[in-house]
């Protein structure tokens, strides 16, 4: 969600190099308006990003933005209208969460932190931290968070693409402070990004662990549970491949299984938390096939490498001891 924000109607971010996170950013806004001139750049927007909080909500993302933000003019006015934004300048929007859980309408007063603001507009977004945030007109919001002149990226959308690398140079000349990169570059190399993908993949590698110990566990206590069985098939001319190939095939099924059911309750419960009010926004669900197939073909190895004790502890069984196991 917070990658959308970013790219809204915009193919490149400046910001200020080697910050750790964007709310610590500072690019000038006379940049900015220099950038607007430049004959490659169709709109360089300023974007101030900033955390406040109301009563009963500790954590609100707030957004300082000009009239012309693709925010403002591609959603969906419920009350008040685009042409009314930032003619106040202290009016501020509000998404339609944020409206719903501040019991706030136009014409009201919210308090935003020790201060309290006149709610120009009401608009819904589909994002959900739009949607559950504040709008404040650029000068307001560097005003509340002692940020006067300052934002914290620009999104910039250029006439012709092919400039991209161009206006990468350019910025790099003539502010050597800042940074350009495109929207795919900065989700690669946003560390607040790369660590959400790391924690992603440490759970999901756990994940795998505990999958495959328990199929482990659930072949063994099927082996052990049927000794005298496989005693019989031996006896009854089963060779040691055979063997191996039955608790191999078992333990791929249960793997299968488990992948199939898996899938069909996350789907489940995804199309669910879309409907939850307080998520609204923050749960967008997509099927990808190729995706459902690594998952599928995933669980399978996990389940014929959890299989693989119980499949050598199984042809190791000696029919004659086997047969007087109890």
């Amino acid at each position: 969600m917070f990658q959308r924000i970013l790219s809204s109607d915009s193919e490149l971010i400046v910001f200020e190099r080697d910050v750790s996170d964007l709310f610590f950013s500072n690019v000038p806004e006379d940049d900015i308006k220099q950038m607007n001139e430049w004959p490659m750049v169709q709109v360089a927007n300023p974007v101030l990003f900033g955390i406040v909080s109301s009563p009963g909500h500790p954590i609100i993302t707030c957004f300082g933005i000009t009239p012309q933000d693709a925010r403002i003019q591609n959603a969906d006015w419920q009350s008040g209208t685009r042409a009314d934004f930032g003619k106040d300048p202290r009016g501020v929007a509000l998404g339609a969460r944020a409206a719903a859980f501040m019991h706030a309408n136009v014409g009201s007063q919210v308090s935003i932190g020790h201060e309290m603001f006149p709610v120009a507009g009401i608009l819904k977004t589909a994002n959900g931290f739009e949607d559950g945030g504040v709008f404040m007109p650029l000068a307001a919001a560097g005003n509340f968070f002692h940020k006067e002149g300052v934002v914290s990226v620009a999104t910039v959308k250029l006439k012709n693409k092919e400039d991209r690398a161009a206006f990468k140079r350019a910025v790099e000349e003539k502010f050597p402070k800042l940074i350009a990169l495109e929207n795919e570059e900065f989700s690669r190399s946003y560390s607040q990004f790369k660590i959400l993908k790391a924690t992603a993949w440490a759970v999901g590698l756990c994940g795998l662990m505990l999958g495959g110990l328990g199929v482990a566990n659930t072949m063994i206590m099927s082996v052990f549970t049927r000794i005298r069985e496989i005693a019989i098939l031996r006896v009854n001319g089963f060779s040691r491949v055979q063997i191996a190939v039955l608790i191999f095939g078992e333990s791929a099924v249960v793997s299968l299984t488990g992948a199939v059911a898996g899938l069909s309750l996350g789907t489940v419960c995804i199309w669910i938390l879309k409907f939850i009010p307080d998520l609204n926004g923050y749960i967008e669900g997509r099927w990808q096939p190729e995706v459902a197939l690594v998952v599928t073909l995933l669980a399978c190895a996990t389940g014929i490498a959890g299989a693989l004790y119980p499949a050598i502890y199984a042809v190791r069984i000696r029919a004659v001891e086997a047969l007087r196991f109890e």
